[in-house]
């Protein structure tokens, strides 16, 4: 029996549920609604509903696989949120989510949503390469086309023309400097039509943002489990730590939820907290994936739990990205790459290495180089980094768990050279990360 409206009464009284109108308005349309945000921003926004804000109920938009849509749909928007740790798991039922579209079965309603009054924000969750960037940052527009610029730019043409106010546009990504990154992506999409581009410009605002939340991917196993422990089965369920943070850039064209109310941060700039976290954790989460696949390891709290990848990946947070990060006061890098290492050893998460390591041309940019640019910039060397790019290029000539966008290109560069050839063809001059974007 699947959760839904008709049988959420059924969870055990264990399991929190949540007592608001689930038929309210919509006020935030979201595009990428995988795990990460059902465990974070939908979980902050289940936080304000449950408080009694009303009005900010979500829409859900998958650009591409309708996974999540025929996961969620039977089951109202309902899905369960399990915080596991070593001492044990809660779980609870979220419903902040009403409705999953799919873009490109249901464009209309998608503009429909983000072009009624009601909507104020709309959120992204599309991982890097969903912002369809070229090598030197720019939008590519053939990429864009089949994204999610053309249908914002129809939902903002019915917007100005019925004389309704602009949205905020929340980008979510682990992406250097995001918001400002989507503003400049959006403004160049819209570059044929100044009369709109002006529009978004005076009416809508992207104001930056930083998330952390380590979120595996759910397994079969794990909805089984759940089905067992609370009598009904979730095809949605998410499970994640207990730990969160999300700092927001406080520039929104219009109301929000108070997100702060519930563990969120609104801050003048956001860049110290962003880089921290792109440099650090996620850092240091890819250089543990490559390197823990190569030693053999399965999950990131096995990889870590091996001492010389664990001091490896320290010397890479503490002794070469955290002297690149410009922190705010009481922003303690030292005591955050410890915290960083506890939460990796989780063994309650089984967080799996190849699932941080796709898409390793999107991430590494923002990972790795920038750091070792900067300290090359001060005649600094990256020995960690370095190794860390080694074993990447190892990873893409073994072709085990290789899932990128540029998958083909790179593995043409780096099969049957030396490493020495292979890293000229992907990092020198015209290789496929010659640019840090």
């Amino acid at each position: 029996m699947r959760l839904s409206e008709a049988t959420i009464d059924q969870v055990p009284p264990t399991v929190a549920r949540p007592t608001y109108d689930l038929g309210q308005g919509i006020g935030i349309v979201h595009f990428g609604i995988g795990a990460f945000h059902r465990a974070h921003q939908a979980w902050y926004t289940d936080a304000c509903l449950a408080a009694g804000e009303t009005g900010w109920m979500i829409a859900g938009v998958s650009l591409r696989s309708r996974i999540v849509a025929d996961q969620l749909m039977p089951q109202d928007g309902l899905y369960t949120l399990t915080e596991r740790s070593a001492d044990g798991e809660t779980t609870r039922v979220i419903g902040a989510v009403r409705e999953v579209l799919v873009a490109g079965t249901d464009r209309a309603r998608v503009i429909d949503r983000i072009a009624s009054l009601a909507c104020r924000i709309v959120s992204f969750t599309v991982t890097e390469k969903g912002y369809c960037r070229a090598a030197d940052g720019s939008l590519d527009r053939s990429l864009a086309a089949k994204g999610f610029y053309p249908i914002l730019a129809d939902a903002f043409a019915r917007r100005r023309a019925a004389g309704l106010p602009g949205v905020t546009l929340l980008s979510c990504d682990n992406l250097s400097a995001n918001g400002e990154t989507l503003g400049r992506l959006m403004r160049e999409w819209l570059v044929d039509d100044p009369a709109l581009a002006g529009w978004f410009e005076a009416e809508c605002t992207t104001p930056g943002s930083m998330i952390d939340r380590i979120v595996p991917a759910t397994t079969s196993a794990d909805i089984a489990a759940l089905e067992a422990r609370i009598g009904l089965r979730d095809e949605g369920a998410v499970a994640t730590e207990p730990f969160s943070q999300w700092v927001i850039e406080d520039r929104f064209a219009g109301p929000r939820p108070s997100w702060d109310a519930h563990g969120a941060q609104f801050v003048a700039d956001v860049a110290p907290y962003e880089t921290a976290k792109l440099r650090m954790l996620n850092g240091a989460h890819s250089w543990l994936a490559y390197a823990g696949l190569a030693a053999g390891h399965e999950f990131v709290h096995e990889a870590v739990a091996d001492p010389a990848l664990r001091a490896q990946v320290r010397r890479l947070m503490v002794e070469e990205a955290a002297p690149t990060i410009a922190a705010e006061p009481g922003q303690d890098l030292e005591s955050y790459a410890v915290d960083l290492l506890a939460r990796f050893a989780n063994p309650a998460l089984r967080h799996r290495l190849a699932q941080i390591a796709m898409d390793g041309s999107q991430k590494l940019p923002q990972r790795w180089l920038a750091t070792r640019r900067e300290r090359a910039a001060r005649n600094l060397p990256s020995p960690v980094i370095e190794v860390g790019m080694a074993y990447w290029l190892q990873h893409i000539a073994a072709g085990t768990h290789l899932d990128d966008p540029l998958a083909d290109q790179l593995i043409a560069a780096v099969r049957g050279r030396t490493p020495e050839e292979a890293w000229q063809r992907v990092f020198g001059p015209g290789g496929a990360l010659a640019t840090s974007r």
